[in-house]
């Protein structure tokens, strides 16, 4: 990204693990804040989260073997985990068990100037990075404290999804409810942090006013549902029924090609007059739509006869490859997208970047090339461009002496000390 950065010159110190935290640290990072991130020395619990790079595994069937994609990680591994959502941070490396190290720490989070005092992080069980402790030391300090539930207690996303309801709504219509792979609660209440964040920091500029910030996965969780919709539908209507992979409460199915599968959605009755005229069931859709006594241009018609839709359409997919079924969808203005499997995904980026143009080759020291990405909004018609994750500890010295003022002397002695 060219020119100024919209947070060129903030400071953010960073002590996080997993995906809630180190997101909402790598989104400030992108969008040009200084995130430094405290890291205890051999690295946090996610240093070696899986995935790793294929050249750590013993063999491809290692990886492949894990039914979770997760596993136990030898200090040989490099984590496409780690250095993904850690990108463009610097890292401070310090042990924080040790007085001094906790120090170190509370020096860098409440270090004096206009753009700092700013602290994000989920740690359990350290009062001494406590919101009250920091405002202490800067009585403007902004933290922003990550949780599983707001009384303190431990969640993750997998368990909050399954609270709300989430895994019971998905998977085949007959079948027990079904996790999906996506931490979306955890990415959302990254973001969520990083808007919070910048409001409180907003106010800090008009009042001088400091802000203790606290955000619950299970909040996240809960406040998502319901702003749906669907806690209150689940409680006037009782439990929606599954759909499998149709789309509720209008029309979207996928379909199999004579080679693949497409996903074909109609939101509104232009797309549905464009997925009829497109496939060449026009006429066959209003006969049916006059038997039954429905409007196929309303979202109540198209969802209450979704299977009779399905059946109509799903022989003109059938005879067509995946290919002649892009060309006619496309012309015909219809809203489709492909089934891919990551692998599939990642080979499109490759062979055409273009169609991914978010994305971008970044050579991540220790790993070689990876497919990294920019921010997904883009700054000035620009992406912001991606930088590789720093190594555990690089910038522990450089930090300590630009931010605390730490001569080499003392920085020898912490050192020498086992303190970083």
């Amino acid at each position: 990204m060219s020119g100024d950065r919209p947070l060129d010159g903030l400071r953010v110190v960073e002590f996080a693990s997993f995906v809630a935290g180190p997101s909402a640290g790598m989104t400030l990072a992108q969008l040009g804040a200084d995130v430094i991130r405290i890291d205890p020395l051999g690295g946090n619990a996610d240093y070696r989260r899986w995935p790793v790079d294929a050249g750590s595994s013993d063999s491809e069937g290692d990886a492949a073997g894990s039914s979770d994609g997760e596993g136990d990680a030898t200090a040989s591994e490099n984590s496409l985990y780690w250095t993904s959502l850690n990108r463009g941070k610097r890292s401070v490396a310090v042990d924080v068990r040790d007085p001094a190290g906790r120090e170190l720490v509370v020096a860098l989070a409440t270090a004096p100037g206009r753009d700092a005092g700013i602290f994000v992080d989920n740690t359990v069980g350290r009062p001494w990075l406590a919101h009250d402790e920091l405002a202490a030391k800067r009585s403007d300090m902004i933290t922003v404290h990550i949780e599983g539930r707001a009384d303190g207690s431990s969640a993750v996303d997998y368990t909050v999804n399954s609270e709300v309801g989430v895994p019971d709504l998905t998977g085949p219509v007959d079948g027990g409810p079904v996790n999906h792979v996506l931490p979306a609660w955890d990415l959302i209440a990254g973001q969520s942090a990083t808007t919070a964040l910048l409001a409180a920091l907003h106010r800090r500029e008009r009042t001088g006013r400091g802000a203790r910030i606290e955000l619950a996965l299970a909040d996240v969780a809960a406040a998502g549902v319901a702003n749906l919709g669907w806690v209150t539908e689940a409680a006037q209507r009782g439990d929606r029924e599954r759909h499998g992979n149709h789309l509720y409460g209008t029309f979207g199915c996928d379909f199999e090609t004579a080679d693949g599968r497409v996903m074909v959605v109609a939101l509104s009755g232009r797309q549905w007059k464009n997925l009829t005229e497109a496939t060449g069931t026009t006429a066959a859709l209003a006969e049916l739509g006059e038997s039954v006594g429905a409007d196929f241009f309303t979202d109540e018609g198209r969802y209450s006869h979704r299977a009779a839709i399905t059946d109509v359409l799903r022989p003109w997919f059938a005879a067509r490859t995946s290919a002649q079924a892009a060309e006619a969808l496309e012309a015909g203005g219809v809203l489709w997208g492909p089934y891919r499997t990551m692998r599939g995904f990642a080979d499109e980026y490759r062979s055409d970047p273009s169609s991914a143009p978010v994305l971008v080759d970044v050579e991540q020291p220790g790993i070689g090339s990876v497919i990294s990405a920019s921010a997904p909004f883009r700054v000035d018609e620009e992406y912001s461009g991606a930088v590789p994750a720093h190594d555990l500890g690089a910038d522990t010295e450089q930090v300590l002496g630009e931010v605390l003022g730490l001569s080499d002397a003392e920085l020898a002695k912490l050192k020498a000390a086992g303190t970083i």
